[in-house]
């Protein structure tokens, strides 16, 4: 019996709408990058993008469990001598909340061209409002 290959053409792509609000990070991002994925579907293939398109709303209402809020920092580098920069959790997310969720999902994701492209089926905002009604997105509850 041959394994079934899901042929790029057979995908049918939907809308979800999670709701951030109160929500532990690391459960969403690792939720939303399944959806991402395609892993909730019968016809999943590693090495094609079957996932769905998610729109992550209230994302500057999403918490850290434990004392993670104070510690937690994130790091970068410059590309120059001494250039890493390190920023903590809550300067961070209140002057980018969006990107505290696409940094936790992008780590979920496969680093190579197909994570990138899996990626820009993100949108994440950090109100309770976004511009994609027209899409009739579905509300999921996440499992917590």
């Amino acid at each position: 019996m041959k394994t079934y290959m899901t042929k790029p053409s057979e995908v049918t792509r939907e809308w979800w709408l999670v709701d951030a609000k109160d929500v532990p990070l690391g459960r969403l991002a690792s939720q939303v990058a399944k959806l991402l994925r395609g892993k909730h579907k019968t016809i999943f293939t590693p090495h094609i993008d079957t996932g769905d398109f998610v729109i992550v709303i209230n994302a500057q209402k999403v918490k850290l469990t434990g004392k993670k809020s104070e510690k937690k920092i994130y790091y970068h580098h410059t590309g120059y001598i001494g250039g890493l920069k390190a920023t903590d959790y809550g300067t961070l997310l209140k002057e980018k909340p969006t990107f505290v969720i696409k940094e936790a999902v992008r780590r979920m994701l496969p680093h190579n061209r197909l994570g990138r492209a899996m990626l820009k089926k993100l949108k994440v905002y950090a109100g309770p409002d976004h511009p994609h009604h027209a899409q009739k997105p579905k509300p999921i509850q996440l499992l917590l």
